[in-house]
């Protein structure tokens, strides 16, 4: 069955949850938020398997690194440099 209810964002970006939705959840839980589009998907991190919170935490090191990329930050060089370049870690 599928819930609806209404709420709305405060100032500081904070949503408040309406109870009936909230009762699965324990204060300090934590959420994963899955924006798509227009939508906000929430679902309890205890609930996502190893792998998931993996694959998030690569998701965000790529979209950090792509940031960079696009303000120049990174700098271009030989693949034979960048061998190089690896070696020495």
């Amino acid at each position: 069955m599928m819930n609806i209810a209404i709420t709305r964002m405060s100032s500081k970006g904070q949503v408040v949850i309406p109870a009936e939705m909230r009762e699965d959840f324990d204060e300090g839980d934590k959420i994963i938020v899955i924006q798509n589009k227009d939508q906000l998907i929430l679902k309890k991190a205890s609930k996502l398997d190893k792998n998931f919170e993996e694959d998030l935490e690569f998701a965000k090191r790529t979209e950090a690194a792509y940031k960079r990329y696009e303000k120049g930050e990174f700098l271009s060089m030989k693949s034979d440099d960048f061998l190089k370049e690896l070696k020495k870690c």
